[in-house]
C-alpha cells in the first residue's frame, strides 16, 4: 500500500521544525500569515534572522532589550515589526544594511510599532534608522536618535508614509542635508503625537509629499543648531495644525516653517497653518516663510518672541502674539493657556475640513481636542 503524500502545509511546517525556527502559529494554509518571536532566549535570537525566514503577510514580535550591531533588509510586503511587551532597541554600533540603514524597508504596506534605532552611520553620512523603499509605511510608538537621519524614504508617487506618537531626537550628521524626517516625493506624508528635539544642523521635519498632513506635534530645538522645524520645499496640499513648535537661540535658520523653498512643484500650493504655538528664542526671525505663489491661510497661531508672522503672501486672521506668562509652565515647554491668557476665546473659524480635532499630548502622544465655546487660539484648547 503506498504511503499518502503529505499536504503542503504539513511539509511546510516539517521543514521550518527541522531549521529550528518554528514560528508562533503553525500555518493551515501555505499561504496564511505567520507569527515569528525575536529574543536572546529564543531560537530566533535577532531580528536579522527573521528577516531571513519571514513572508508576506507575516508578524515578528521582538523581546524587549538591546540588538546591538544588528542591522537587516525587509522585502516583504505586509509585514509588521512589532516590540513586544516593551521597545525593541536596534543599535547600529558600527554596522549596516547595504550602506543605508540599521533597516532597509523594501517591502509594501509595513507597519513598524515600539522600536528604537539609534547610532546608524554610513560613509555617504546618511545612516538612516530607516530607509524606506517599498510603497507605504505606517511607524509607531518608535524612537530614533543618534543617527545620520531618523526615517529616510524615497520617491514614490503612490506611498503613503504614517508618523505616530514617535520621538526623534539628536539625529543629523552636521551637514545641514541630514535631518531627523526626511520624505521624498511620495502621494502623502501623516505625522502627529510625535515629539522631534535637538537635531544636528539639519530640519526636524522635510518633506516633498504632494500632500502633508504634521498635527498635534511637538517640535524643540533646545539648545542644538537646527536648522527648519518643517520644511515643505516644493509646496503640496498641506495643514500644520496644533503643533508646539520652539525654535531654539541657536538654530541656523531663521524660519521655523519653509513652504516652497525650492520651488512649488507640487500640483497643490494651498498651505494651511492653523492653532499652533510658535515660539522663536532667537532676536528675529520668520513664523512661517512663504515662496511667491503659495496660497496659505495663518489662522489663530500664537506667536512668542520676535519676527515676522509670514514673510509671503497669506491670509492671515487671529493670530496673536502673547508673552511667555500666557502659559502653564513654558520654561518646561509646557504651552497650554492660564486662565488669564488673552488667548482664551480669540479664535475665529476654521473650515472643517482644516480644522484640527487632536491636541499633542507629553510626551508621544495626542488627544482630542475640546470644543469649549468659543475656540482659542493656538495648540490648545483650555478645559
Amino acid at each position: 500500500m503506498r504511503a499518502q503524500r503529505a499536504s503542503k502545509p504539513v511539509v511546510l511546517a516539517l521543514a521550518v521544525g527541522l531549521l529550528g525556527l518554528a514560528p508562533v502559529t503553525t500555518a493551515y494554509a501555505a499561504d496564511a500569515p505567520r507569527t515569528w518571536r525575536v529574543g536572546p532566549g529564543r531560537e530566533l535570537t535577532v531580528p536579522s534572522r527573521a528577516a531571513a525566514v519571514a513572508r508576506d503577510g507575516d508578524t515578528v514580535l521582538i523581546d524587549p532589550g538591546t540588538y546591538s550591531g544588528d542591522v537587516a533588509t525587509w522585502t516583504q510586503d505586509d509585514l509588521t515589526l512589532r516590540g513586544d511587551g516593551g521597545r525593541a532597541h536596534l543599535r547600529a554600533d558600527g554596522n549596516n544594511a547595504q550602506g543605508k540603514a540599521i533597516w532597509v524597508i523594501a517591502g509594501d504596506r509595513v507597519t513598524v510599532d515600539r522600536v528604537e534605532l539609534s547610532g546608524a552611520t554610513v560613509p555617504d553620512r546618511n545612516g538612516a534608522g530607516i530607509r524606506h523603499e517599498g510603497t507605504d509605511l505606517t511607524v509607531t510608538r518608535s524612537w530614533f536618535h543618534d543617527n545620520e537621519m531618523g526615517i529616510l524614504t524615497g520617491a514614490d508617487p503612490d506611498s503613503d508614509v504614517v508618523v505616530r506618537r514617535s520621538r526623534f531626537f539628536r539625529n543629523g550628521f552636521g551637514d545641514g542635508l541630514s535631518h531627523s524626517l526626511y520624505v521624498g516625493a511620495v502621494r502623502s506624508l501623516s505625522v502627529a503625537g510625535s515629539w522631534f528635539s535637538d537635531v544636528d544642523t539639519g530640519h526636524h521635519v522635510k518633506s516633498r509629499a504632494a500632500r502633508n498632513t504634521i498635527v498635534a506635534n511637538r517640535i524643540s530645538d533646545g539648545d542644538s543648531t537646527a536648522s527648519y522645524s518643517i520644511d515643505l520645499p516644493q509646496g503640496g496640499r498641506s495643514l500644520v495644525a496644533g503643533n508646539v513648535v520652539v525654535q531654539g537661540p541657536r538654530s541656523e535658520n531663521s524660519a521655523l516653517v519653509s513652504y516652497g523653498a525650492e520651488g512649488l512643484t507640487n500640483r497643490s500650493r494651498a498651505l494651511w497653518v492653523v492653532h499652533n504655538t510658535f515660539v522663536n528664542r532667537r532676536p528675529s526671525g520668520t513664523f512661517v516663510a512663504l515662496a511667491d505663489g503659495s496660497r496659505a491661510q495663518l489662522r489663530n497661531n500664537l506667536l512668542v518672541g520676535p519676527g515676522d508672522l509670514t514673510s509671503g503672501p497669506a491670509r492671515a486672521l487671529a493670530n496673536l502674539r502673547v508673552g511667555l506668562g500666557s502659559f502653564v509652565a513654558a520654561g518646561r515647554e509646557d504651552f497650554r493657556l492660564r486662565a488669564s491668557s488673552p488667548a482664551v476665546d480669540r479664535g475665529v473659524a476654521v473650515p472643517r475640513r482644516w480644522r484640527p480635532r487632536w491636541e499633542y499630548a507629553a510626551p508621544a502622544g495626542l488627544v482630542r481636542r475640546p470644543v469649549v465655546g468659543q475656540t482659542d487660539v493656538g495648540a490648545f484648547e483650555r478645559r
